[in-house]
């Protein structure tokens, strides 16, 4: 994979016919990529991928994304692009902060993952069960972040040893960390503390699947 910085250069020359040759600066990158200018240096320097952002931004502009990453030339695409797998992406959905639905009859889109990225969601046979949607709120903090793209697996719904989980309540659909009790009754935990843990019955939660990615290993 490309370093941070030679992405950034790939951006420039991408973007650079909309400054009417005007040189185009690590801060214009910044702007169009909707990360805040410091954020930028931070990751650039430590040559971290803000792999959502990039989605967004190749997204947008119907550029490969593993053009971008891997430097791939157009004609070894036209093969590539057979070889690499795309998912089920609920553009009208989000969970943490609760609200909306999720099922089937939801709006998809297909957000293609990079190859190297299939094993963090259990391999090529697990693909067919993973849908991506964002994330909203900060109830989950600092585990998930406003916007974050988390992996949700539908056919991985035991709660039993815990874990990370979507699930829908009266209340709405919501990303939360899930732990079973001694007693029978499930606890409903978002990581940022200065919300409260919910206790309730495993009647009054539908498991939804579990969060198993969000462009890396979920704890």
């Amino acid at each position: 994979m490309k370093s941070f910085s030679d992405i950034a250069e790939d951006i420039k020359s991408i973007i650079s016919p909309e400054f009417d040759g005007k040189k185009v600066f690590d801060k214009d990158v910044a702007d169009i990529l909707g990360i805040t200018r410091m954020n930028f240096a931070t990751l650039k320097k430590r040559n971290r991928i803000p792999f959502n952002e990039l989605l967004d931004f190749c997204a947008k502009r119907s550029i490969s994304i593993n053009w971008l990453l891997y430097g791939q030339s157009p004609e070894s695409l036209v093969e590539a692009t057979n070889r690499y797998y795309k998912i089920k992406y609920l553009l009208d959905v989000s969970a943490s902060a609760g609200g909306g639905g999720y099922n089937e009859n939801e709006e998809l889109s297909e957000l293609e993952i990079p190859l190297e990225f299939v094993s963090y969601l259990g391999g090529e046979n697990e693909l067919k069960n993973i849908e991506a949607l964002k994330v909203t709120g900060d109830s989950m903090e600092p585990t998930f972040s406003y916007d974050d793209t988390i992996f949700v697996n539908r056919e991985k719904k035991d709660i039993q040893r815990g874990g990370v989980f979507v699930l829908r309540t009266e209340g709405g659909v919501f990303i939360k960390r899930v732990v079973m009790r001694i007693d029978g009754k499930v606890d409903i935990i978002s990581d940022n503390d200065i919300y409260p843990i919910q206790t309730v019955s495993t009647n009054e939660i539908e498991i939804i699947g579990k969060v198993v990615a969000k462009f890396g290993e979920v704890d």
